[in-house]
């Protein structure tokens, strides 16, 4: 039967019920007719021009319930049919009844290991930051060769990429050092030099993907170690291992002022096609946390620093953290990973804790530079 019949108005007299009568210019009641024609007309509803049930006690029922007859050897009488169920209301629960938990959000990681081995990394590096400078360098070599693993592995694992790490890792750790001892100039000279040694390294070769895989090492040498390099650069100010403190703090605090607010009060999406799990609430908490450290940062650990420079200073690194986080949601999205590494339990791999701290390290740099001099 054609859909578009249901609800269709009847023709006058010839749906009522049975006790009206022969109504003129209907069809004759044969045996033929009924046999056959009958059949067709049965599923047919009846829309009466009057309900049965009397005005609208029926309306709290739904709309689809019909008050009159619904085929033609029908009686108006009020009995459920058969292929019309009732919508059955749910069973109210007994009020002993045990009710169900509410759901605690979780913070989807260890986090007892993820706090002590922050701590056992903050321990070292503030170690090796006020013992001996060189040390710290050091530091910041082997985490930035341990990054580009990370990194490489994680390219030709899920890409195919084969980015050349002998060449990057070398030219990695020979950038922080070139920055900590001749500076800026040094760094961009090592960063010259590394791309070199990847387009070089990379023809030895089959010229297949060559230029994806040089593309990528290009990426990773800027990305990875070039970015530590301005940490480093943090170091050689006579107040160096307190700028490089305040530049880990900031970061840190912002961090984790996004997670706290976030993860309580977070409702709408900062960006759910990269990162589902950021929220706006939790930007503006990275925001604020950071602010506030930065002024108590600037007034009383950096050497003429002045309140209102750290306010600037901890919003800018708020909204860096903030880039650099997504920036390596984007690249773990697209490798269709979660984490770059398993080499930190609780936290991931190195380049999953690094990935606020490098796109940031130029702009405390920059900042610290014009509000109180390179030092």
């Amino acid at each position: 039967m054609n859909d578009s019949s249901w609800g269709a108005p009847p023709h006058a007299g010839y749906w009522g019920p049975s006790d009206r009568g022969p109504v003129q210019g209907a069809a004759p009641a044969g045996p033929a007719y009924d046999a056959h024609d009958a059949q067709q007309t049965r599923p047919m509803p009846i829309v009466p021009d009057v309900p049965a049930h009397g005005g609208n006690q029926d309306d709290d029922r739904g709309a689809a319930r019909l008050g009159g007859p619904l085929f033609r050897d029908d009686t108006p009488q009020a009995q459920p049919q058969p292929h019309r169920a009732a919508p059955q209301e749910p069973e109210p629960m007994p009020p002993d009844a045990p009710q169900p938990a509410p759901q605690k959000k979780s913070a989807g990681r260890d986090l007892g290991a993820a706090i002590g081995v922050g701590l056992g990394l903050g321990a070292v590096i503030v170690a090796s930051l006020f013992v001996v400078k060189a040390v710290f360098v050091g530091v910041i070599a082997v985490a930035v060769v341990v990054g580009l693993w990370e990194l490489t592995t994680r390219l030709q694992e899920r890409k195919g990429i084969k980015a050349p790490l002998v060449p990057l890792a070398v030219g990695g750790a020979a950038m922080v050092v070139a920055g900590y001892v001749r500076g800026p100039d040094g760094a961009w000279v090592a960063m010259a030099l590394t791309a070199l040694a990847v387009l070089v390294w990379r023809m030895t070769e089959t010229p297949e993907g060559y230029l994806k895989d040089v593309t990528a090492g290009l990426f990773a040498a800027f990305y990875v170690p070039f970015l530590a390099t301005f940490v480093a650069l943090m170091l050689t100010a006579d107040d160096g291992p307190w700028r490089v403190l305040v530049f880990l703090l900031l970061t840190v605090v912002s961090d984790t002022g996004a997670y706290a607010v976030g993860w309580r009060f977070g409702r709408r999406k900062l960006a759910p096609r990269i990162s589902p799990g950021k929220t706006r609430e939790g930007l503006l908490g990275a925001i604020a946390f950071a602010m506030v450290a930065g002024a108590l940062s600037m007034q009383f650990l950096i050497d003429g620093g002045t309140w209102w420079q750290g306010l600037l200073l901890g919003l800018a690194v708020a909204a860096s953290a903030t880039l650099g986080d997504l920036g390596e949601s984007m690249i773990k999205r697209d490798l269709g990973i979660k984490d770059m590494g398993t080499l930190l339990p609780g936290h991931g791999g190195i380049m999953d804790r690094l990935d606020s701290l490098l796109p940031t390290a130029p702009v405390v740099w920059l900042l610290l530079v014009a509000f109180v001099g390179a030092g």
